[in-house]
């Protein structure tokens, strides 16, 4: 068993019906809530009607993790610090009716970045008050911001052409128009 900070929570999908010809039904995530045991550990459907389905999705657990305590913070810094939850359609479901699984829950920036850069699915619901008051403390004790580098002016870097090789300045007036040929 690990040390770190763990929540167990289960992740609530809305399934409702749009008026598009080439796409009946539009899932998207509906809330992230405490686990509890009564949930058991597979998804149910809550409730169904001609127009909405609510399934329920038991069984994640968020750790949190000392190295993206960055990740933490900037969820914490934003305008609506929230869960985000990283989903996928899952075709073969048995019923037919394809069903929107999610597969990750986190409360890091870092971790929702890396999903969309993978072109998943990703979606966010506010944290409730109790979780970033958890999640602020983990960051106060974990986060270190890192020190800003001091930048070195322009008029010690080195000189360079166009091409990228070495160059020089040289303040030395030339003479007689520079050239090859003198006055005679």
């Amino acid at each position: 068993m690990s040390n770190r900070p763990t929540s167990e929570v289960a992740v609530l999908m809305r399934r409702e019906r749009i008026d598009n010809r080439w796409q009946p039904w539009r899932w998207s995530l509906a809330d992230v809530v405490p686990n509890e045991p009564a949930f058991g550990v597979e998804p149910r459907l809550l409730r169904q009607d001609e127009r909405e389905e609510q399934w329920l999705f038991p069984g994640f657990a968020v750790e949190l993790f000392r190295d993206d305590a960055e990740g933490y913070h900037l969820n914490l810094a934003s305008p609506a610090p929230c869960w985000f939850v990283m989903w996928r359609m899952d075709e073969d479901t048995g019923t037919g009716l394809p069903l929107a699984r999610p597969v990750e829950v986190s409360l890091s920036y870092h971790d929702a970045g890396r999903w969309l850069d993978a072109q998943e699915s990703v979606e966010q619901v506010p944290a409730p008050p109790e979780v970033l008051e958890g999640l602020r403390a983990f960051v106060d004790a974990n986060y270190q911001p890192e020190p800003k580098r001091r930048k070195r002016p322009d008029s010690f870097r080195s000189l360079q052409d166009r091409f990228g090789n070495p160059a020089s300045v040289s303040t030395e007036k030339l003479r007689g128009g520079g050239g090859g040929g003198g006055h005679g």
